[in-house]
């Protein structure tokens, strides 16, 4: 890896905020923003639009080989592909987040995208954010943290900003998705959610946007220092 490249790695359950600040510090720091929680909904939305079950192992194996998912950035955002097709807006479902839950699960799917992901990180610097970003897909990454808040907090947030998008969501309906979401994240066999050991942990619960931000930003800019 270039001496000069530097990943940062942001972990966090669901709707802890994690996309939303790294993507802000990433802008800040003139580092790219990887959500690679958006490469798992994107390969969730294959499996669903093909009709198949998120638990259906073989299923969700043979769609693999048929599909191709790619990164493009376009002034500065994020944008994930699905065979071509922008499917940003189409991944941030309740459904789809559930597929994306189930199929990252599966270790093949994974390993379908620890290239692509590492490869990013290889050439640039980046701040990633996912589930086991500083556990398995950038163990060696200079900066990592472990992003957030109590399940009340980060299901009315998700609430608010689905609603925004136009979909009729309630807070409790989110919650319980939400917690769903974190028992299988935090119990899946293959790298299953957790803090890595050195990793600074940022609880955003009783912080606001700018101010959970600036923790973000504060905790990479002292690590930077130090390295």
């Amino acid at each position: 890896m270039n001496q000069d490249v530097i990943a940062v790695a942001i972990d966090g359950p669901a709707g802890a905020g994690k996309s939303t600040i790294a993507r802000a510090a990433a802008a800040q720091l003139g580092f790219v923003y990887v959500d690679t929680g958006a490469l798992y909904r994107t390969i969730g939305l294959a499996v669903c639009r093909r009709g198949i079950d998120g638990t259906d192992v073989p299923g969700i194996l043979a769609t693999l080989p048929e599909i191709q998912v790619g990164l493009t950035y376009q002034d500065g955002a994020q944008h994930v592909l699905l065979d071509g097709e922008d499917v940003s807006d189409a991944i941030r479902t309740p459904q789809i987040s559930t597929y994306a839950s189930q199929v990252s699960s599966v270790p093949e799917v994974r390993a379908y995208l620890l290239d692509l992901q590492r490869d990013l990180a290889r050439r640039q610097s980046v701040i990633m954010d996912g589930r086991d970003i500083g556990t398995v897909i950038l163990p060696n990454a200079k900066v990592k943290i472990f992003l957030t808040a109590s399940p009340e907090k980060r299901a009315a947030r998700r609430c608010a900003e689905l609603r925004e998008k136009g979909q009729d969501v309630t807070v409790e309906g989110i919650l319980a998705d939400m917690e769903r979401r974190d028992a299988l994240d935090a119990s899946r066999a293959v790298a299953p959610l957790k803090q890595a050991e050195d990793a600074v942990l940022v609880d955003t619960s009783d912080l606001t946007l700018e101010q959970s931000i600036e923790a973000v930003l504060t905790v990479i800019r002292d690590k930077m220092k130090g390295a």
